[in-house]
């Protein structure tokens, strides 16, 4: 159509007709859109002229004609701002071409004439980056073009046409979007699919699109579209383009076509071939028996048309090749990859797994995308076969990362041209991986366990972006673990996919779980050969199919012994192999051959992998000289010497020798040394919180480490249970007596207490889960294991019934960090207060700090592996419980934070849509009216009062004396080994300097206490005059969190003050010290030489302070504001928060700006109430140091929290508020750390 449209030699004016005469849009750059050029525009302004000249080509001998629809998508007319009459021009094109096939046909009844709806390639690619900076960059998405082929093919269906041809094909993954939204289209509409011509167009003599891809390559990616005809178009001309075509020939099972230009283009942009040159290069194809359908693109009038019929009549038609019984799957990236029988094993690198590489999870976690890369290549060069990718983690946004690292990887050439895995348990990163490659793909994995709909709508889908699947042997009971349920499983998916939806059996690969063994549970023994035999038995009654596994799972047990796992892959292949296993995640290259092994440990690995011996005793040797790859026998020698030093462990102390025994997996003398800790403690309990949880806190450090392996950890466990075995009837005889002292039944079993487990909805794995069960119940503690794929409700009615003292959730795939994150939010929903534990391959401490612990108030805890299980357990059940969880509080608040603040790739809510998620609270529950309002002075407060609410933690935490759990705190640190005595010697100091302080009078405490009605406006506070609130005293503003961290609120300090109109209010605030006196006591003392008496008085004078403050808030809430009048807390309590309300400090998290105090101190008139003894500096430093000054807020549900970082527009919006010019004040106030970005 093009050619002969510019043979007409229009004009603007041409183009406009009378329809769009007055269009007058401007573009990008502000120049006036031209229409000269937009040929599709003609169906509406010269349509005689378009219906005639598809009426020339149909006289020439056409059968199909293309409708002028070329450039008619959303995204094409948009160059020329004309997206809203795209529907109705292509409705429009393919009725003209109609028109015109109808009356030519009418002329010649015995040739009927049809329409093809001509797609073309829009002017934007999904495959190549527009930006030399950025090659993950795109300026169009697959969602985007999907939707504007849509909408094309609904004007083009709805006009009439016969077939769609979606052609000149210059980027592979833009005609995968396209056959997508054909399928859309006519799924959503239920209409008969019309037929589909797919043609590609080879950019030069390397035979490749431009895009990249071989014509094979093009084929393998578009055979899903199952296409009426697949062909090559344009660019070349017929001599140029044959060779190329005859490949696509020689592998197409349909027909084919080919339509080139009339020669390769002239300098003047013109084609020089006439229609006998034309028609005599056709002429070559056709005598060969090449051609199905065939015709004329660029430069190739009705002239040519009609030379090439008449040139190729009476040639014989190209004869579809035998279709063979068992086809063989066929991928593509750039180049094609055919896995045939002669193929050989397919290497699937792992290395871009985020599970199989830290180096590679490291980089991605650091946004190191170039790097990140390197690796990639790196595995190209150790040739493996196709790319695994998988962004599978706990804290990295999976479809985000998958979607910029597919995008990189398709312009990299030596990575492009290999098939991908696109591999994820999070079924929209498979997706978004998909819509971001060309070539075709494997999808690892889908399975039953999501039951028959989803999986097959998951297949489906797979099926449409033109993918091969991976089939996990899962079902919605769990994972296939054995023989029979790998086999019954397989057969089941299979069957399903091939009755219900079709699906290419060459296209399905099974992974039938590669299982880990030699773990030192019987029960998982026959893993490996389970495997094998499954792979024989499937491959038999499943016919085409492939088959895959993750070799690492097979030697998990032996994590650390990397060249002893490394020959165990490479024997378990040896035997699996020639059953039918013909692809493997594995790191390329890193794997010994099987002769090379030696005989040995080859004989060793052989029993354990396939479960046989003589004697039956292959395990243990196997676990034996695993222990001497680890720890290699001293060289010989040594005489008697070896004899004497073998139990030179017996000469320790009984401690060391409880220790020993556990680490070593060694119960020979367990009992012994049991009894002789339990005369000498006395109490058999102390022994197993002491040496013997001691003793499993070092093999959980060793097992992290990979110092230790998994079997070792399980005999490990055995140890200990005996060891419990030889103390439980002395305790059971303590707790019996106690029983029958408080009237209970004294026959009741008795554990040490009771957990609940479940693997959680959604996973089926449960090894992990299982040995932790081991571990526990060695320990004494009752286990309730739920089994896999538990739904949160039943979890939860679980842990009432049972009465569990502790909740263990387990999962290995990322969707099961987000049911844990939904089981964390049930549990606070149903206001449980059990402790919960998190665990499995995929979670970490970090997700558990960032996600998890914000979700559930009384305890989460990450627990790296089983070896830890128990002292967390045991931590979790003793008396220093509350202790210990406010440690791990801490420490996973550590975490957060550093992890938001060094977040690089920060996602934010705008400021409306953080304010629309406000805290919302039950104003019903607004504080009673305070006793009095106003301000009012505490001069010279008596000290010994404000010495009983001294919190003397943070006192040794100035001299860096922090014990460790349980004797963190004050008073427990005093029992810490470490620094317990400088602790003791410090506090007795600071207790004598604070009876000296008392004696003489050296430091005053003086503070000001304010109460004023109050209303929220929005995000900031208005202060009233009075009761009447129609005159605003001051304000205090608010800053509301604003980084996107999933949470449902976002939270403002003002959040916790009724709104104004709603209900009236008030707020208190505060401000004291205890330290006037402190800097001329402290001069003194540096003229004297004594410098660590004025470090000691200041460190004391904070306490004061800190103390004063405790107390001010105690008078606000219970006499001075009165809205607690009964509290009657202990000091343990009132340090632990358990008041109601909350006492932030302006410039701190949940206020960071320090100007706030300005406010405070004019509202409150300390400088005057305080004859200037308090005082701020310019920069908002309180004078004394040791002063405290807080807001007070009354309301039962305000909690503390942190602002964390804010983006620009709330600065803007908070400047505004402050009635600043501009945002510089702010922002330097602020500061980096809570500015979300770089300011200018």
């Amino acid at each position: 159509m093009g050619t002969r449209i510019q043979a007409e030699k229009l004009e603007e004016p041409d183009y406009r007709g009378d329809r769009f005469k007055d269009f007058n849009e401007l573009d990008a750059n502000g120049v006036p859109v031209s229409l000269k050029g937009n040929n599709d525009l003609l169906i509406f302004s010269k349509p005689d002229m378009v219906r005639d000249i598809h009426k020339e080509y149909f006289a020439a001998g056409s059968d199909i004609c293309e409708t002028n629809t070329f450039n008619g998508t959303t995204i094409s007319q948009g160059e020329y701002k004309m997206q809203p009459v795209v529907y109705e021009l292509n409705k429009k094109g393919a009725e003209l071409a109609k028109q015109a096939a109808a009356e030519v046909t009418k002329a010649e009844p015995h040739k009927p004439r049809f329409v093809a709806g001509a797609v073309g390639p829009t002017s934007r690619t999904l495959s190549v980056s527009p930006s030399v900076e950025d090659p993950s960059f795109r300026n169009v998405t697959w969602d985007e073009l999907v939707e504007s082929y849509k909408q094309q093919v609904g004007g083009l269906v709805d006009g009439g046409v016969d077939l769609l041809m979606i052609e000149t094909v210059f980027d592979t993954q833009n005609c995968k979007a396209a056959i997508f939204a054909v399928d859309e289209y006519f799924l959503e509409t239920k209409k008969e699919r019309l037929p589909v011509m797919l043609s590609a167009t080879i950019v030069d003599n390397s035979g490749r699109t431009l895009s990249g891809q071989t014509v094979e390559a093009f084929y393998v990616s578009v055979k899903h579209a199952r296409a009426f005809t697949v062909g090559i178009n344009c660019a070349l001309g017929a001599a140029q383009m044959k060779g190329f075509y005859k490949k696509l020939v020689d592998l197409n099972s349909g027909w084919c076509h080919v339509y080139p230009n009339a020669g390769l283009p002239n300098a003047m942009g013109g084609y020089d071939e006439d229609p006998e040159i034309f028609s005599n290069n056709i002429y070559d194809y056709a005598k060969d028996g090449l051609l199905n359908f065939v015709g004329g693109c660029c430069g190739t009038f009705p002239s040519h048309i009609a030379a090439v019929v008449k040139k190729v009549s009476g040639c014989p038609v190209r004869k579809l090749p035998e279709l063979p019984k068992y086809p063989s799957m066929q991928l593509s990236g750039l180049e094609p990859r055919f896995i045939t029988e002669d193929a050989g094993f397919q290497w699937v690198g792992e290395r871009c797994n985020l599970m199989g590489s830290a180096k590679f999870k490291k980089l991605v976690d650091a946004y190191k995308w170039d790097e990140a890369m390197e690796v990639c290549l790196a595995q190209c060069e150790k040739k493996a076969d196709i790319l695994d990718f998988n962004f599978d983690s706990d804290l990295i946004d999976g479809q985000s990362a998958m979607g910029k690292f597919m995008r990189l990887c398709v312009t990299e050439p030596n990575v492009a041209k290999l098939p991908f895995m696109i591999d994820s348990s999070k079924w929209p990163v498979v997706e978004e991986g998909l819509k971001c490659v060309q070539g075709k793909s494997i999808v690892n994995s889908i399975s039953l366990k999501v039951g028959e709909e989803e999986f097959l709508r998951q297949a489906k889908l797979c099926m449409r972006y033109g993918a091969a699947v991976v089939l996990m042997a899962f079902d919605e009971k769990g994972q296939a673990a054995t023989f029979e349920d790998k086999v019954r499983i397989c057969q089941r998916s299979y069957k399903l996919l091939r009755q219900k939806i079709d699906f290419p059996p060459e296209d399905i690969i099974f992974d039938c779980n590669v299982l880990t063994i030699a773990t030192g549970l019987p029960e998982h023994n026959s893993y490996g050969i389970d495997f094998i035999n499954a792979v024989a038995e499937i491959k038999r009654t499943c016919p085409c199919v492939s088959f895959s596994g993750g070799l690492s799972n097979l030697s998990f047990s032996f994590r650390g012994l990397n060249s002893l796992r490394d020959a165990m892959h490479s024997i378990f292949l040896y035997h699996a192999v020639p059953k039918g296993l013909n692809m493997s995640i594995v790191n390329p290259g890193g794997l010994p051959r099987y002769t090379d092994i030696d005989p040995h440990t080859r004989k060793l690995a052989e029993e354990v992998i396939l479960n046989k011996s003589a004697d039956g005793k292959h395990v243990e040797r196997f676990l034996e000289y695993a222990e001497q790859v680890k720890k290699p026998a001293p060289a010989a020698g040594g005489g008697g010497g070896a004899a004497a030093s073998k139990d030179a462990w017996r000469d320790g102390t009984y401690v060391e020798r409880l220790h020993y025994g556990l680490i070593n997996g060694v119960d020979k003398f367990i009992t012994q040394d049991v009894e002789e800790a339990r005369l000498d403690m006395k109490v058999p309990l102390h022994i197993i919180e002491g040496p013997l949880m001691q003793g499993m806190g070092i093999i959980g450090d060793l097992f992290g480490a990979g110092k230790m392996f998994l079997p070792q950890v399980i005999k490990s466990a055995r140890v200990m249970k005996k060891a419990v075995g030889h103390l439980t009837p002395f305790m059971e005889e303590e707790k019996r007596a106690a029983a029958i002292a408080a009237g209970e039944d004294p026959d009741q079993p008795k554990y040490n207490g009771t957990v609940l487990m479940a693997t959680v909805k959604g996973d089926v794995h449960d090894i992990g889960k299982n040995i932790v069960g081991v571990v526990l119940g060695c320990n004494n503690f009752k286990v309730v294991d739920m089994g896999v794929m538990v739904p949160c409700e039943k979890i939860l009615e679980a842990a009432i019934e049972e009465k569990a003292d502790v909740v263990g959730l387990s999962g290995l795939i990322t969707p099961s960090l987000d049911e844990m994150v939904y089981v964390a939010e049930q549990m606070k929903a149903r206001n449980m207060n059990i402790p919960l534990m998190i665990g499995g391959a995929t979670t970490s401490k970090r997700h558990t700090a960032v996600k998890l612990v914000t979700k559930y108030d009384h305890g989460v805890i990450h627990v790296l592996d089983a070896s830890r299980s128990c002292t967390v357990v045991s931590a979790l059940l003793s008396g220093e419980k509350q202790n210990y969880l406010d440690d791990i509080k801490e420490e996973y608040a550590e975490i957060r934070e550093e992890y938001y603040a060094t977040l690089v790739d920060k996602k934010w809510k705008t400021l409306k849509e953080a304010q629309g998620k406000k805290l919302e609270l039950d104003w019903s529950k607004v504080p009673t009216k305070p006793k009095f309002t106003g301000n009012l002075c505490l001069k010279d407060h008596p000290i010994d009062e404000i010495m009983e609410y001294i919190d003397w933690t943070p006192f040794f935490q100035v001299y860096q004396l922090r014990g460790k759990y349980p004797n963190r705190d004050y008073p427990a640190i005093f029992k810490d080994e470490r620094v317990g005595e400088e602790a003791k010697k410090l506090f007795a100091e600071a207790k004598e300097m604070l009876a000296w302080i008392v004696k003489e009078g050296l430091l005053k405490c003086t503070g000001v206490v304010g109460i004023w009605p109050a209303n929220s406006v929005g995000d900031d506070v208005e202060v009233y005059t009075s009761e009447s609130r129609d005159t605003v005293k001051c304000k205090f503003y608010g800053l509301r969190q604003q980084l996107d961290v999933g949470e449902s609120t976002y939270v403002c300090q003002s959040d916790f003050i009724a709104p104004k109109g709603v209900a009236p209010d008030y707020i208190s605030a505060f401000a004291c010290t205890g330290g006037i006196g402190c800097h001329e006591q402290r001069k003194k003392f540096e003229a004297t030489g004594d410098i660590d008496k004025a470090i000691l008085l200041e460190a004391v004078a904070d306490r004061l302070a800190e103390a004063f403050a405790e107390l001010i808030h105690l008078k606000i809430r219970t006499t001075l504001w009165g809205y607690a009048p009964d509290e009657k807390l202990s000091l343990e309590e009132l340090l632990k928060v358990k008041y109601q309300g909350i006492r932030p400090a302006p410039g701190y998290p949940s206020q960071p700006d320090h100007r706030e105090k300005a406010t405070m101190w004019d509202l409150l008139d300390i400088n005057k109430l305080t004859e200037n003894k308090l005082e701020l500096t310019e920069s908002y430093m309180m004078m004394p140091s040791a002063s405290v000054s807080a807001l007070v807020f009354a309301h039962p549900q305000a909690k503390y929290f942190s602002v964390g970082q804010v983006n620009t527009d709330q600065v803007q919006d908070y400047a505004a508020r402050r009635g600043e010019a501009s945002v510089e004040g702010t922002e330097r106030w602020l500061g980096s750390t809570v500015l979300g970005y770089e300011k200018k």
